[in-house]
């Protein structure tokens, strides 16, 4: 009895989920202070029901025309002396006013849904931007994007449906079933009614299997699609290892779990619509039946007989229609719901309420007794304590995992400190808020990453608001200005996509560029030349030298000798202070900085002479 009852629970799970997604949505139909939405929306609905009112009306001047053209029954008042072809007319002109409120309806709706899937789409974006740092490097990108997609069509797809298909068909099918019952008898009512339920039960049931087969497409597909997207960001590593082969077959794998839900989607789909069509027939067949001896029994007339089978075509399409409804319906609330799980992921950094904005009076940075761990069983940094004055130059040094980069890392507040202090002009950067932060420090990475867009775009994204000038005085100071005017297309070039089009010399110096425009007060060098070639090293740390002048520089170095000019220099080991003190003084101490310092020039000489 446990696995009824834990599926009992699952469902009852998924019901409430479900509810809780149309909850959310329903702020966006119909929205506080928007009365222009709303108003549109009680049209919608308006023009919803007279497009059902004259669908249900249509029957009747059907019947009409029939038992005119037999010379049959007694027309009403209304329609005395409009004889077979008026009738036909009005006939002609009701599924017209159908179609045409219809349209209307749509029209009308159309700007409603639109402004709730831009709303909707604008605040996922802007909340995936808000999540931390930890985050996005343990999220597959390709499925981010999956998820952002699928979520933000459902919305439309569920407000449309939901209004315009359910709702119009329950309204039809309460209309059909009173007529029915008031214009025949109470046995054309049961059949209907059963036909309905027994159509409706069927259809949900089958749908809900469904939709499970249909999730477990949904997670092959952005399984698959990760992979795609994955391989392609890596392009040049695939080929590097000749890897093209094992990259195909990590896919193909991935969609054969796709292709077999797939194939089931498609036998359930075939056993839904025999169903379906199987329930109706006979619904449809109880009914001409019994109006079949009606008319044998002159109760009824020809154009009766035609209108109960009118009626049945009327209500057998939407009918048809709603297994197909239902399920996207479903999978729309599965798709939002994944969104709306996005949208509930706290950000882990946030501002505090009311925080002011950081005021930067020369720019000291100062960390006190930081400890920070990315985890709790893996602490980074156990107290460091370090101080940038206004102005000066602090470079930071040590083995890969001594916390260097994470420095950098909590200056920009993509994290916060576990203990501890992370202070600008005095000011914590966890009581300031983000924004101004930002705007405060530049960094200039180890690999500068491009939009793929024009080199015009990538320098002007250091400051969007600076004039044509000021972008080309940012590039000449990053000497790349002439380099630029060299290509065919100026400024105006595309640099592809992560900018591979330029060389690793050419996008540091967009990168700089970039910096430069935007003219911070504290610049962080994140190894920003290690990644680069001695020759082209050389070039770009001329301009980086430039570039911290009259700014408080921190660096964080692999080549020691980029950072020998700094004001001091502080080895970290195993997320300790080791050392400090400028270079001259760290030499003559005979350290761990001096260690590193002569194994890192006996490797160069021993290039040199090779």
């Amino acid at each position: 009895m446990r696995p009824a009852s834990s599926s009992a629970e699952i469902a009852a799970l998924e019901r409430g989920r479900a509810l809780k997604t149309i909850r959310r949505v329903g702020p966006y139909l119909w929205p506080d202070g928007q009365g222009w939405v709303k108003r549109r929306v009680v049209l919608a609905l308006a023009m919803l029901v007279l497009a059902k009112v004259i669908s249900v009306a249509i029957p009747f001047v059907y019947k009409e025309a029939v038992d005119t053209l037999a010379g049959e029954g007694q027309s009403p008042a209304w329609m005395l002396g409009a004889g077979a072809v008026g009738i036909t007319i009005a006939y002609g002109m009701a599924r017209l006013l159908n179609v045409g409120f219809q349209q209307l309806r749509d029209a009308v709706f159309a700007k409603v849904g639109q402004r709730a899937l831009r709303t909707l789409a604008l605040e996922t974006f802007t909340h995936i931007h808000r999540l931390s740092m930890r985050y996005h490097i343990t999220r597959k990108t390709g499925g981010l994007s999956r998820i952002i997609e699928r979520g933000v069509k459902g919305v439309e797809f569920l407000l449309r449906f939901l209004l315009f298909s359910i709702g119009p068909l329950v309204l039809e099918l309460l209309m059909v079933a009173v007529i029915f019952y008031v214009v025949f008898d109470v046995w054309y009512l049961a059949i209907v009614v059963l036909t309905i339920a027994a159509y409706v039960t069927f259809t949900f049931r089958v749908t809900e299997w469904r939709v499970k087969i249909r999730r477990q497409m949904n997670d092959q597909d952005t399984d698959a699609n990760q992979k795609a997207i994955d391989s392609l960001l890596n392009f040049e590593t695939v080929k590097y290892f000749g890897a093209e082969r094992r990259e195909a077959e990590r896919y193909d794998a991935a969609m054969v779990g796709y292709e077999a839900a797939a194939i089931k989607t498609s036998y359930s789909l075939a056993f839904l619509n025999f169903g379906q069509s199987l329930l109706i027939t006979a619904g449809l067949i109880g009914v001409m039946i019994l109006a079949a001896m009606g008319v044998q029994a002159g109760d009824l007339t020809v154009g009766d007989f035609v209108m109960v089978n009118a009626y049945m075509m009327q209500i057998t399409t939407p009918l048809n229609f709603l297994g197909t409804v239902y399920r996207e319906i479903r999978q729309s609330l599965v798709d939002m719901g994944e969104m709306f799980d996005l949208l509930g992921q706290p950000a882990e950094v946030q501002t505090k309420p009311d925080a002011p904005a950081l005021k930067v009076t020369g720019g000291a940075v100062e960390l006190r007794d930081v400890a920070f761990g990315y985890d709790d069983e893996r602490p980074i940094l156990k107290g460091v304590s370090i101080s940038v004055p206004v102005g000066g130059s602090v470079a930071l040094v040590g083995p890969s995992g001594s916390g260097k980069s994470t420095i950098g890392r909590l200056l920009f507040r993509f994290y916060d400190v576990n203990d501890g202090a992370l202070l600008i002009d005095g000011q914590d950067v966890r009581d300031v808020t983000q924004e101004s932060l930002h705007a405060a420090i530049g960094v200039v990475p180890q690999d500068t990453v491009l939009f793929n867009d024009t080199i015009y775009y990538n320098i002007a994204y250091g400051r969007p608001e600076a004039s044509k000038e000021e972008v080309e005085g940012a590039a000449k100071a990053a000497k790349i200005h002439d380099f630029i005017q060299s290509l065919p297309h100026g400024y105006n070039t595309l640099v592809g996509e992560r900018g591979l089009k330029l060389s690793g010399g050419e996008k540091q110096r967009v990168g700089i560029a970039r910096t430069l425009l935007k003219n911070p007060p504290i610049l962080l060098l994140d190894e920003a030349t290690s990644a680069l070639d001695s020759e082209t090293e050389a070039e770009i740390q001329s301009e980086l030298k430039a570039m911290g002048h009259g700014r408080t520089v921190l660096s964080i170095a692999h080549r020691l000798s980029t950072i020998v000019d700094a004001d001091e220099i502080v080895v970290l080991e195993n997320g300790l202070v080791a050392e400090r003190g400028c270079h001259d003084d760290l030499l003559a101490l005979g350290g761990r900085y001096a260690a590193m310092w002569q194994r890192q020039q006996a490797g160069e000489e021993g290039e040199a002479a090779a």
